[in-house]
This record gives structure tokens, sequence and C-alpha cells, in this order.
């Protein structure tokens, strides 16, 4: 009974832990926590056991994900089930790749595998799928700030990938594997520290973010509240995406900027009364199919604020142009689904982080949010469901250059690299025959202790237990 009872609990405890810790409203802490139990199960269990639990977590843990997929998002119902069973098989393949090579005296080189198979995986998806890096892990540390920094460095990609190593450095249970975990964990929050010490930039021209749930009368109720918020000092106001449906409108004030989100044969941001047009480059499929896709930048107030749209926001390369192009802050008309406002927005707070710059971002049905270089949120409250909903906040002046910013997306192609080394030295391993396929401290079908094997000639042979104990350390 032991046998199926402590796997099963294993393997509950860490879907459990990814269903808190991700999803829509993810708690930030258990995200670290969620690998850990099935990295403990993959320790003892067989390879079938370990990627069976390995892929019933991620499977259960995003289960919640269904109703949002095919509901909000209208994906086929077969769509939304590959977007759950993909990455499900793809973190079993993850946890069975770390049993290989700890079996096999690699506990370093384990612990890197998991985090190497997420980000790649993730990478992959942001390049050839139609959602960017929607799925990656590491929004669900946008409210923990030092660790966010990260993303300054290395993308979203170093803080998925610390999210998953260092639980994996704790499953080895080596002491090599801990330290490198150490002097990351330092590192990175000494980092993060260093960068939050900086002051928010409030210098510049100051926005307010508009919007509201309700659909009747729009033009003449965004007159009087962009004429209200002109009143208190709003030199640029921002409203929220796919408001209107004709590009003429009556928005034009003297020495201010309106941005409005304008749904024509493009979804637009138009700029009044500069006449400054973006059109988004990324449509969700199936909900805003027939709109035609824009495929430049827009840029106000000399190049330093820039022009983008909701879903542009949660695509890293698109939005690194802006910071290449030096911008201070971006102005982003958006439209939420009620409850993923939380996790778009902060989408828009880490792009951010990322390049250096602000985000001015004004969401009906979502979240108006603004947030500083370093993903402080400086002004938000959600859009109201019949009252006009406004908040205003100081931009920066000027950006912040950022290691991503220069050199891109360098971390995923190191996961990629760092993959390819685990998955070699797991069929050189095999092919040189020098270690058993027995689990650490178990057989391959049981999480029990093995009977003594004997050899040719009836010598006892060495269990793969004992080789396994104490594994060479990685040069």
């Amino acid at each position: 009974m032991e046998r199926i009872l402590l796997p099963l609990a294993l393997t509950l405890a860490s879907a459990v832990l990814t269903h808190l810790g991700t999803g829509l409203h993810p708690v930030w802490w258990l995200t670290w926590l969620a690998p850990l139990p099935v990295l403990f199960l993959a320790r003892r269990a067989g390879r079938g056991t370990t990627l069976a639990a390995g892929t019933l977590v991620w499977l259960a843990g995003q289960a919640q994900m269904w109703p949002y997929f095919t509901g909000a998002l209208e994906m086929p119902p077969p769509l939304a089930a590959a977007l759950i069973a993909g990455p499900a098989l793809c973190y079993g393949l993850g946890v069975l790749l770390f049993r290989t090579l700890l079996t096999r005296g690699r506990p370093l080189l384990a612990a890197s595998a998991v985090p190497a198979v997420w980000v790649t995986a993730e990478y992959v998806m942001n390049l050839a799928g139609p959602h960017g890096a929607w799925w990656s892990l590491a929004y669900t540390q946008a409210d923990f700030l030092p660790v966010l920094q990260t993303a300054s460095v290395t993308g979203v990609w170093g803080v998925t990938f610390l999210l998953l190593f260092v639980p994996a450095s704790v499953a080895v249970l080596r002491p090599r594997a801990a330290v490198v975990s150490g002097v990351l964990v330092a590192l990175t929050l000494g980092h993060g520290l260093v960068r939050l010490s900086t002051p928010t930039d409030t210098g510049g021209r100051k926005v307010a973010l508009v919007a509201t749930d309700a659909s009747e009368d729009l033009v003449r109720r965004y007159g009087e509240a962009v004429d209200t918020a002109v009143a208190h000092g709003a030199e640029i106001v921002v409203l929220p995406e796919k408001v209107f449906r004709t590009a003429d409108l009556p928005f034009a004030r003297p020495g201010v900027e309106v941005v409005a989100g304008i749904a024509m044969e493009t979804n637009s941001a138009v700029g009044y009364p500069s006449g400054v047009r973006y059109d988004k480059h990324h449509m969700i499929p199936g909900v805003e199919r027939g709109y035609r896709p824009g495929t430049g930048l827009a840029f106000l107030d000399g190049d330093r604020l820039g022009l983008i749209i909701c879903k542009d926001l949660d695509f890293p390369g698109l939005v690194r142009k802006y910071g290449k192009a030096g911008v201070a802050a971006l102005l982003a008309p958006a439209w939420d689904f009620d409850e993923d406002a939380w996790l778009h927005s902060r989408m828009a707070v880490v792009r951010g982080v990322e390049n250096g710059l602000a985000v001015a971002r004004a969401a009906r049905e979502g979240r108006l949010t603004v947030s500083d270089d370093r993903g402080r949120i400086v002004a938000e409250r959600h859009s109201g469901r019949t009252g006009m909903t406004t908040v205003t906040a100081s931009l920066p002046r000027e950006g912040s250059a950022t290691l991503y910013t220069a050199l891109g997306d360098w971390a995923a192609w190191a996961s990629a690299g760092l993959l390819l080394l685990a998955l070699g030295a797991a069929a050189r391993t095999r092919s040189s025959g020098s270690v058993s396929g027995s689990p650490i401290g178990g057989s391959a079908t049981s999480l029990s202790t093995p009977s003594p094997v004997r050899g040719p000639a009836n010598r006892p042979s060495t269990p793969a237990s004992a080789v396994i104990g104490t594994p060479r350390e990685e040069g």
C-alpha cells in the first residue's frame, strides 16, 4: 500500500502547489515549492512512474485554465486541450531527465536540466505560437520585485530558470548544487535590491488613464472624462482598446495628447491632435480574426513615448524594439477579460522591467496600471462596471538601459544549449553502460529498498543505489 500511497501523495502535493502557484492569480512563493514533491518522488521511482507523475502534476495544476481558454479566449476545445497536455508532457519529460541524470551521477546537470527543458519550451512557444511569452512562469513573480529585476538582464527566461533550478538543486541533495543555487539566489536578490534602491523617475509629463466597462454614449462620456483629467493637470490621456469605430473623434485639446483605441480594418491606437497611429501587430486568434495586423512602431513627444496595444505587450521582441529606440514609457490601450486582469497587467509590467521603461496601460474589463522601469506600481485601479475610472501618474523623463535590451534572448539560447548538453550526457552515459537503470535508493518499479542482486557465478554485484549514492561531481 505504501508503494502506491507515497507516489500519489507526492504527485498530489506538487499538483496542488502548481495549481496555487500558477494560473491567473498565482501565489508567488508557492511557485518555488511546486516542483519539490515530484522531484523527490523522481529520486526513487521508476522511469514510467516519474514520467507519469510529472505529466499529471502539470495536467492537474493547469486544469483551472480550461474555462478561460475555451470561454474567454474562445479556443476550440482540441486546441485548449493541446495547450494544457503539450506542456504537461514537457514537464513530465523534464522530471524524467532529472531522474536519468541523477541516477547516473550527474546531480548538478540534473538540477539544471529541469529549468533547461522548460525555458526552451517557453522560448519555442514564444517564437512559433500566436501568444508570445504569455506562457512564462516568470509572471508569477511580478509582485516579488527583487527577483523580477533579473528580467532586466535575462528577460523572463532567467526568472523561469531560477524558479525551477532552485527547487531542483534542493531535490538532488548534493552540496555542490546547493552552493551553486545559493550563490545564484544571493546574486539575484543583491542585484534586485540594488536596482530597487533607485527612486522612481517622476519628472516627466503627467498621464491620465481613463476607462469604463459601459458601452453606451461613449464619445460624450470619454470626452467629459478627458476634460476632467486635463483640468486636474493631465498632459496625456490614454483610453482603452477598441472603444470607437471611427477615427473622427472630438478629442483634440490644446497642449494635450489623447490616445484612443479604435477598431476599423485595423485595431489601432490614434493620437489626438498629433494623428500618430499605431496598428496592433498580434491579434487574439479567433477573437480578433478579420483585423489587418500592423508592422511598424509609433512615437510621441520627440520619440520619448511609444504606442502599443494590449496583446502586443506579450511579445518581448516587439517591446525590445521600443527599448532599443530609447523610449521612456509606453502608452497602451488595452481590453482584458476581467478574470485575467492581474496577470495581463503584470505581463506589461515585466516588459517594462526587461527594457527599462515605464508602462501606462488603460484597460477596460481590467486594470488601469502605471508601472515604472523597475516594475513598481505607481498607480492602479480596476475599471468600473458603469462609472468612469481614472488613474493619474507622472511618467519618467527618460528610460534606463538594460542588458536584456542590448543582448536579447541570450538566456533562452543558453538554456537550449544546456538542454542539449544534458541530453548528450544522458545518451553517453546510457551507451557506456557504466550504471544500471535503477533509481536512487530503490528499484525501477517501486519505492522500497531493493533486494541484493547477484551477478554471474553467484557473486554479489554492487547495487545501483550504492554507486549512485556517491556520484561523481561534474568537472
